[in-house]
């Protein structure tokens, strides 16, 4: 018996359908998709008859849980140069979705993550229902918030982004609204009768209106104050000194939280996130993929792996173990350039 696709492309109406369909494996992206996906995308993008884009998931869990890390903890280790292919070819992907010529309309439904992120987010309609779970939770396995978050994460209101990529903070769809993640809230019950809306060729700007109802209040908006307080400081240091003077309740839960994840990743994201704030969608997508190379040739990721996905002991031993062990100079070798090896996008 032959293997389902990883991933559908068919066509209804003006649409042109992408269903992510790995459903048993969260709908992780996979090298083989991206490389699926993109030339997909510039056949319905030369074809006047496709009107928009729709991408969608397999199962009612994920969208997509991230890339397929285990894949890339193994090519890492053993030095398979897919490793680094790809992110290549997945940036390149999230850099064309970004600049998509036609509606491209995410249906995020269910767990994005990660790899999810890069091909919903950067869409031009990104859709969210009562199954949304969204977070960039890359500093707990040792890596960065990627596939785009050096662009959109700081564009977040205030300091949000900024709490988002270091914390990894799991929002629902009333606060990935709140936060600029989704653009509206359209019920999961709801998402068949849109989708056959916009395939027959209706105003899809007032098709998407027509669906939307109100998600209810951001749970986030009870804590922007606190947010901005403490993750607008300039340096990864300020944030804990000022998180350790507030004293309360909530401070001392997000205290606990950066002290679980990688100090280099957190260090590394701070700064990562502060820059973009300046830089155009390519420029971050080029700063990613120099972060990547030297992420992929250190320690921090394949410990995080082993002991968030593979062992599963919750247990990871960072080197350095505290932010007070990573030298600057470290974390700036981190954003040098590649030289030949730059990112190239078209």
């Amino acid at each position: 018996m032959s293997e389902e696709p990883e991933v559908l492309f068919s066509r209804d109406g003006v649409a042109g359908i992408i269903t992510l369909n790995r459903p048993k494996a969260l709908n992780a992206l996979t090298l083989n998709m991206v490389r699926l996906i993109h030339p997909q995308l510039r056949a319905w993008a030369a074809d006047e008859a496709v009107k928009l884009v729709i991408i969608e998931a397999a199962g009612e869990k994920a969208f997509s849980a991230g890339g397929d890390i285990r894949a890339l903890y193994d090519w890492g280790r053993a030095g398979d140069p897919r490793v680094i292919d790809f992110y290549r070819e997945e940036y390149r992907l999230n850099h064309y979705i970004k600049h998509y010529p036609k509606p491209y309309i995410a249906l995020m439904s269910g767990i994005d993550m990660g790899g999810g992120v890069g091909v919903s987010v950067n869409g031009s309609y990104r859709v969210a229902t009562e199954r949304l779970t969204f977070a960039m939770p890359e500093t707990g396995i040792g890596l960065f918030p990627d596939v785009g978050g050096t662009y959109f994460l700081p564009r977040c209101p205030g300091a949000v982004g900024m709490y988002l990529g270091l914390t990894g903070e799991r929002l629902k769809a009333a606060d990935a609204i709140y936060a600029g993640i989704a653009d509206i809230f359209v019920p999961s019950a709801h998402l068949a009768a849109l989708k056959s809306h916009l395939a027959a060729g209706k105003n899809f700007e007032i098709s998407i209106r027509m669906f939307s109802t109100d998600a209810g209040e951001a749970p986030l908006m009870a804590h922007r104050a606190l947010i901005d307080r403490h993750f607008l400081k300039a340096t990864m240091a300020e944030i804990i000194a000022s998180l350790e003077a507030d004293g309360g309740e909530w401070a001392a839960k997000v205290l606990a939280t950066l002290a679980s994840k990688s100090p280099t990743s957190l260090l590394v994201t701070h700064r990562q996130i502060t820059a973009g704030a300046s830089l155009d969608f390519a420029e971050a997508m080029k700063l990613e993929f120099r972060l990547t190379n030297r992420f992929m040739r250190g320690h921090d990721f394949y410990e995080g792996v082993r002991a968030i996905i593979i062992d599963k002991d919750q247990s990871p031993h960072w080197r350095p173990a505290t932010l007070a062990g990573v030298r600057a100079s470290d974390a700036d070798a981190y954003f040098a350039s590649l030289g030949e090896d730059e990112l190239q996008l078209d």
